[in-house]
C-alpha cells in the first residue's frame, strides 16, 4: 500500500510538473547547416550557411516560449551554436560553447532545447568554434513581452534587425585589418529598409562582428533608445550610437523627413583607417534617390563614447518581463559579498603571441568542464585556477575555472591596462553595469557608482587605460564563460569559466543533464543519467 502511495505521489508530481511546462508555447526550429557561396563584398566566398541563409534565420520568441532547435551539422568540421544573452535559467547545458558542450560532429545532430525565461528584448545566435563566427552562422534572436504587459511605447509600423560584422576575406587566425563593414551580411547599399512617412518604426542593431566597435546613425534622422539586451532604458535621443563587440540596442526611428532615400551608414570606430558601410533608408512612394556622402560619425575619439555610455540609463517606471517596474530591484542597497578584479593582457607564452585574464591563458580542455564536473571526471579542471586579482606575473596557460556559490552577489571589476577598447561578456546572467572610468580602479572609486538606475546588460565595453565595474546576482547555476568578445583574443585564451555551485543538487536550482547530451572526451561513453 505504501508504495503504490509513493507511485501516486510521484505521478501527481510529474502531473503538475506537466500542467506547468505546458502553459508556456513551445516553438520548433529545424536548420540544416551547410556550406555555400556568399558574396558579401561583390567577391565570391565560401560562407557558412543556416537553412541556405548568410545571416541565418530570425527567431522570434515571447517570454517564456521554449524554443526546440534541430541543428543539422553538414559541414566536414564540428560546429557549435551559442546564444548571446539568452540567460538559459538553470540550464548551461545548452550554452553551447566548448567548455559546457561536445561539438556537433560532421553529419550529425543535436537539438538544443532553451526557454526564454522571465527575458525581453534584443540578442543574437553565433557559431562559438574557431572562427566559425567570421564565415556566417550567426543570426537574430527577438523576444517580446507577453500580452498584457505594458511595453513603454507605442507599437512601432516595422521591426527592422541590423546585424554589423567586420568581413574578413580568406579570414584566417592571424585576423588581418578586414576588407569591408557588412551590414546583414551585404556590403554598401545591399539593403533597403522601406518606411511610411510619419509611421515609426523599431531598429534592433547588433554588433556580431569579431574585433573592433561600431557606430551607428541614420541620414538626417535622430533615433530614440529604448532598449538594451533586454532592459527598457530611458528613451534618450541620439544622432549616432556606438555598439560595441557582442552589444545588442533597439532604437525607434521616425520618418519625418521629405519622402526620399537616406542612407543609414555604419562604421568602424576606434580604427585606422576608418571602414563604413551603408543601407538605404527608403520612403515608400519617393522618387527620390540618396544624397551626397553617407553621414560622418565619431571616430576615434574615446570621451564622447564614455559620455554616452554613462547617458544610457535603466527605465525605472517601465515594466520588464514581469508586470512590476524594473526599478523596483534596488540592485544599488545589495552588499556585495565578494570583489573581483578582472586585468586583461597580453603575453607571450612559450614564444607565441597569447592573451590572458589575470595572468592566466585558457587552454581548453579535450572533455567539456560542465560534463567533466557532472561525472566527476578527475584532472581535466581544477577550482581556484585562476586568482580573483591581477597578479602582475608572466603569463601562463591553464584550464581555468572559478568558484562562485550560488545566489551571492559580486562585484567585478574589469581592468584594461592597454591602449584598445576592450568588450567582456558572461554568459547565462545579467549584470549591473556601476561605473566606468579612466585610470586605476581603487575602492574610492565606488563614490562615482550609480547606485540607482544603472542599466542591466550582458556585455560592457573597458575603453583603453580605464575600468568597468558591474554588480552582478549569482542567480544562475551552472558552468558559464567570461569571455572577450574580441574573437582573436577570446580564441587565444582571454576567457575563463565561472562555476556557479548550488550544493542542494535540485531541479528547483538546475535542469539534469539532457537525455540527448553529446559526450565526449573523457566522458565518452558514460550514462546520462544516474544508475
Amino acid at each position: 500500500m505504501g508504495d503504490n502511495r509513493v507511485l501516486c505521489f510521484l505521478l501527481f508530481v510529474f502531473f503538475l510538473v506537466s500542467q506547468v511546462i505546458s502553459e508556456d508555447p513551445y516553438r520548433f526550429f529545424t536548420w540544416t547547416v551547410t556550406y555555400g557561396d556568399i558574396y558579401p563584398l561583390g567577391i565570391k566566398q565560401q560562407g557558412i550557411l543556416i537553412n541556405g541563409q548568410f545571416p541565418g534565420p530570425h527567431i522570434d520568441a515571447v517570454t517564456n516560449d521554449n524554443l526546440i532547435i534541430s541543428v543539422y551539422n553538414y559541414l566536414d568540421e564540428p560546429f557549435l551554436i551559442s546564444w548571446n544573452g539568452i540567460q538559459q535559467r538553470r540550464n548551461s547545458w545548452q550554452d553551447g560553447v566548448h567548455g559546457t558542450n561536445c561539438p556537433i560532429p560532421p553529419t550529425k545532430n543535436f537539438t538544443y532545447i532553451l526557454q526564454v525565461k522571465d527575458q525581453i528584448g534584443t540578442f543574437f545566435y553565433f557559431p562559438s568554434l574557431g572562427f566559425h563566427k567570421a564565415a556566417g552562422g550567426f543570426g537574430s534572436v527577438r523576444i517580446y513581452s507577453r500580452p498584457g504587459i505594458p511595453v513603454p511605447f507605442p507599437p512601432p509600423a516595422g521591426d527592422y534587425i541590423i546585424l554589423g560584422l567586420k568581413y574578413i576575406l580568406d579570414s584566417g587566425h592571424n585576423l588581418p585589418f578586414p576588407d569591408g563593414l557588412l551590414i546583414n551580411g551585404r556590403g554598401w547599399n545591399g539593403n533597403t529598409f522601406t518606411v511610411d512617412q510619419g509611421k515609426t518604426y523599431r531598429f534592433r542593431i547588433s554588433n556580431v562582428g569579431l574585433t573592433t566597435s561600431i557606430n551607428f546613425r541614420i541620414q538626417g534622422h535622430t533615433m530614440k533608445l529604448v532598449e538594451v539586451e533586454g532592459s527598457h532604458t530611458l528613451q534618450n535621443t541620439y544622432s549616432s550610437l556606438d555598439v560595441h563587440l557582442g552589444q545588442s540596442y533597439s532604437v525607434l526611428v521616425t520618418a519625418d523627413q521629405p519622402a526620399h532615400d537616406y542612407y543609414i551608414a555604419v562604421s568602424t570606430r576606434f580604427t585606422t583607417p576608418v571602414l563604413t558601410s551603408a543601407a538605404i533608408l527608403h520612403y515608400r512612394y519617393s522618387t527620390g534617390t540618396v544624397f551626397g556622402p553617407p553621414p560622418s560619425g565619431p571616430t576615434i575619439q574615446i570621451d564622447s563614447s564614455l559620455n554616452q555610455a554613462r547617458s544610457i540609463r535603466w527605465n525605472l517606471t517601465a515594466s520588464g518581463p514581469r508586470p512590476n517596474p524594473q526599478g523596483s530591484y534596488h540592485y544599488g542597497l545589495i552588499k556585495p559579498t565578494r570583489t573581483i578584479r578582472l586585468a586583461n593582457n597580453a603575453p607571450v607564452i612559450n614564444g607565441k603571441q597569447r592573451y590572458a585574464v589575470n595572468s592566466v591563458s585558457f587552454s581548453p580542455a579535450d572533455t567539456p568542464l560542465k560534463l567533466a564536473d557532472y561525472f566527476k571526471i578527475p584532472g581535466v579542471f581544477y577550482l581556484g585556477s585562476i586568482p580573483d586579482y591581477p597578479t602582475g606575473g608572466g603569463g601562463y596557460l591553464q584550464t581555468s575555472v572559478m568558484a562562485a556559490d550560488f545566489r551571492s552577489y559580486v562585484e567585478i571589476v574589469f581592468e584594461n591596462w592597454e591602449d584598445t577598447v576592450q568588450s567582456w561578456h558572461i554568459d547565462g546572467h545579467s549584470f549591473f553595469v556601476m561605473g566606468m572610468d579612466g585610470g586605476q580602479w581603487s575602492p574610492a572609486s565606488r563614490l562615482r557608482y550609480n547606485l540607482r538606475d544603472t542599466v542591466a546588460r550582458c556585455t560592457t565595453q573597458v575603453y583603453p587605460k580605464s575600468w568597468t565595474a558591474i554588480y552582478m546576482a549569482l542567480d544562475n547555476v551552472g558552468m558559464w564563460n567570461i569571455r572577450s568578445e574580441n574573437w582573436a583574443r577570446q580564441f587565444l585564451g582571454q576567457q575563463f569559466y565561472l562555476r556557479v555551485y548550488s550544493p542542494a543538487n535540485s531541479w528547483r536550482d538546475e535542469y539534469p543533464i539532457p537525455k540527448n547530451a553529446l559526450l565526449c572526451g573523457w566522458a565518452s561513453g558514460r550514462h546520462t543519467r544516474p544508475l
